[in-house]
């Protein structure tokens, strides 16, 4: 099972992993959410790529479980201003579900929806190339809810908002249009690099 060490090789230590504004969280993972931790059956999960793609796919919890697995060991940042480091997720890389999908010439963007309504954008370039996945398993253990279980969306090089939470549809778009974070002000990429926190960052 192919291992993605962040994007820039290991790395000894932390020095040069904190992004500007943000503090090393240690052993801890905050919880945060705009919505009520819902129960999701695995027995009734499923997750739908379609939109602007030549095959709208939906896989059950069992279908997606038997693609290619991916893992990914790095860092992640919140907008929150904590950071933690050296995280570890299993799941499938959202390229493997692209290319069942076969995203359409003009696709540019992608909608992340969340089965509580929650929604965010993305470019289409921030999630293919080995940079998103979306995963079930953290620390070689089950996803625990308040995470996101049974799987979310993890784009680690933007801000954790940008990973949805209980990811089910992955809408393929030509315009970019905002969702919930970035309809009440929240930047439309969320670099941490470049502090791309809020609208004009």
């Amino acid at each position: 099972m192919p291992v993605t060490r962040g994007f820039l090789g290991r790395r000894r230590g932390h020095e040069g992993r904190l992004p500007p504004g943000q503090y090393d969280t240690g052993a801890g993972w905050p919880v945060l959410t705009a919505e009520a931790t819902p129960e999701v059956d695995t027995a009734r999960w499923s997750l739908t790529v379609d939109g602007l793609v030549d095959q709208p796919t939906t896989w059950t919890w069992d279908e997606i479980h038997r693609l290619p697995g991916s893992s990914f060991l790095g860092d992640i940042h919140c907008v929150t201003a904590w950071s933690k480091f050296d995280v570890s997720f299993r799941g499938v890389s959202v390229d493997e579900l692209l290319a069942a999908a076969g995203p359409r010439p003009e696709a540019a963007y992608v909608m992340a929806h969340s089965s509580t309504g929650y929604t965010t954008n993305l470019p289409l370039s921030d999630v293919v190339d080995g940079k998103a996945w979306v995963v079930w398993d953290y620390g070689g253990k089950p996803l625990p809810r308040q995470h996101g279980g049974p799987a979310r969306l993890l784009v680690p090089h933007l801000y954790f908002w940008k990973s949805a939470k209980w990811v089910s549809r992955l809408e393929l778009m030509a315009h970019d249009r905002p969702g919930f974070w970035e309809q009440n002000g929240y930047h439309d990429r969320g670099d941490p690099w470049l502090e791309q926190r809020y609208q004009g960052d």
